[in-house]
């Protein structure tokens, strides 16, 4: 083609680019592939990994030598794990949850390329360093005493930092945790109403200053601890309970209509994406949850417990679990559920329900089952039952204790003395359980905060218990006293 047939600059200046980037790949093609093996991603390369978080990936320029990769390999502290791989990616499961509050190296050097025929010279890949860490280990609490009295204390044992994350003029009554621990819901009376005797809480938010950038999520935005946002206010309708779904898009309310001094008829209702609340229409009874799955309410009706689907496309019940009254907890990846069985000898079971339709007794007692907790992998149930005392006086004796769900062990962790009203915690990477120890009495105080047994709590203490990393359940060592507050959690 003559340049006289492209009489535009432009035309001349491409055919001219068209030229150069042929001979380079004439180059490229005649000389071979010189770049070197390398890694193009690592998955957890400088992000926060939390216990749902179990294996992370790393993807090459080309297939390696895995059996070299699986030798020379290094993460510092130690972090046991599986290899798989396939094609240019590879993949390592841990064994056991990521402990928190650790910064991790991972390196890999002295690795080759894959073979390619008998006259392939594999090349040697450049030498990789990255780092990654979990979350902060820290909880938050209720605070009982001087200016922590009613608000939510932050605790971030990883930092040494203790704030306090709402204000003065509110007194928190319950709180629940965003998934990523950058934002904690609550309800809360204003102070000066509730010390003359009006308990009207509203719904609200607030920050930790936690900004959290985990595996395949844009991170967190950047805020303050303690900047608090209204969701819902208490002007038409008493907040009776609320739960926060596993992804925290969803609210579900218990509400009671202001009716003139009065309460009237209790419904239920849904905030969505802090949109405006909306009536659940057909769904009554008592205790709730939301499930895992973050579309179903788990909801106790009657003489069993009914599993109602929160989507919009469907009103139809998915099912009934007649047998059970509550839910207590469930596993972190939704495929079972600790149950509670009232019998008719008045005693009460503690079942084991999975997603597969599977239930299994796990104890009996004549006391009661206050609360459970799954291990982090579903491999172990905590929880705190009272043990019926002989003697004419009903007494209730509660115990802290651990089950092995494959053998079916049970195991007693602490004896919590006479005191029957505990919360527990178990951290997220099962290192350790938080509990309180309160003492109320039958007439309000000021300044004291209500339980959910009535009387106000004056003073409580905050134990942690240690836990062992053993296969066997675990040895416990003895708690320790490390505040004064009641209500416990570890964020996630």
């Amino acid at each position: 083609m003559s340049m006289k047939l492209l009489p535009q600059p432009l035309d001349r200046s491409a055919v001219a680019l068209m030229v150069v980037l042929a001979i380079l790949i004439g180059l490229v093609l005649w000389s071979g592939d010189r770049t070197r093996p390398q890694v193009r991603e690592f998955s957890w390369q400088d992000r926060q990994v939390g216990v749902e978080n179990t294996a992370f990936i790393l993807a090459f320029n080309r297939p390696m030598d895995w059996n070299q990769i699986d030798a020379n390999l290094q993460i510092k502290p130690n972090l046991p794990g599986k290899l798989s791989w396939s094609g240019r990616r590879l993949a390592y499961t841990l064994k056991d949850p990521i402990p928190y509050g650790t910064q991790y190296q991972l390196q890999l050097a002295n690795v080759t390329e894959a073979q390619r025929g008998a006259d392939h010279k594999p090349k040697p890949m450049a030498p990789f360093a990255s780092q990654f860490r979990s979350r902060d280990r820290a909880f938050v609490y209720l605070g009982v005493s001087g200016e922590e009295a009613g608000r939510l204390v932050l605790n971030n044992v990883t930092q040494g930092q203790k704030i306090l994350l709402t204000p003065a003029d509110l007194v928190v009554l319950d709180y629940k945790l965003y998934p990523l621990g950058d934002r904690i819901l609550f309800s809360a009376n204003d102070r000066q109403a509730e010390a003359q005797g009006d308990s009207s809480p509203q719904l609200y938010t607030v920050t930790t200053g936690l900004q959290i950038h985990a595996p395949d999520a844009e991170p967190t935005p950047a805020t303050s601890p303690g900047e608090i946002e209204l969701i819902l206010d208490n002007r038409d309708y008493q907040i009776l309970k609320f739960d926060l779904s596993a992804d925290g898009k969803r609210i579900v309310l218990q509400r009671a209509a202001r009716e003139g001094s009065g309460l009237g008829l209790v419904t239920f209702w849904e905030i969505q994406n802090h949109e405006s609340p909306q009536p659940l229409q057909d769904v009554d009874g008592g205790d709730f949850l939301i499930a895992p799955d973050s579309q179903t309410l788990v909801i106790a009706q009657g003489q069993g417990l009914a599993l109602i689907p929160l989507e919009k496309d469907t009103d139809e019940t998915l099912d009934f679990l007649p047998k059970f009254g509550m839910v207590l907890s469930f596993a972190l990846d939704g495929t079972a559920a600790t149950m509670l069985k009232f019998n008719q000898d008045f005693t009460r079971s503690l079942f084991l329900v999975t997603n597969q339709g599977t239930q299994q007794e796990l104890l009996k007692t004549r006391g009661s089952v206050l609360s459970t907790a799954f291990g982090p992998q579903g491999e172990s149930v905590y929880g705190i039952v009272t043990q019926l005392q002989p003697g004419d006086e009903y007494v209730e004796e509660p115990y802290l204790m651990q089950i092995d769900l494959e053998t079916g062990k049970q195991k007693t962790l602490l004896d919590l003395g006479k005191q029957r009203e505990i919360n527990f915690s178990l951290a997220p990477d099962g290192s350790a359980l938080l509990f309180d120890q309160a003492i109320g009495e039958d007439t309000a105080s000021s300044g004291a905060l209500p339980t959910a047994l009535g009387p106000g709590v004056v003073t409580s203490r905050l134990w942690m218990l240690p836990l062992a990393q053993a296969s066997d359940l675990g040895d416990a060592v003895e708690p320790e006293a490390i505040a004064s507050g009641w209500s416990p959690s570890w964020l996630p």
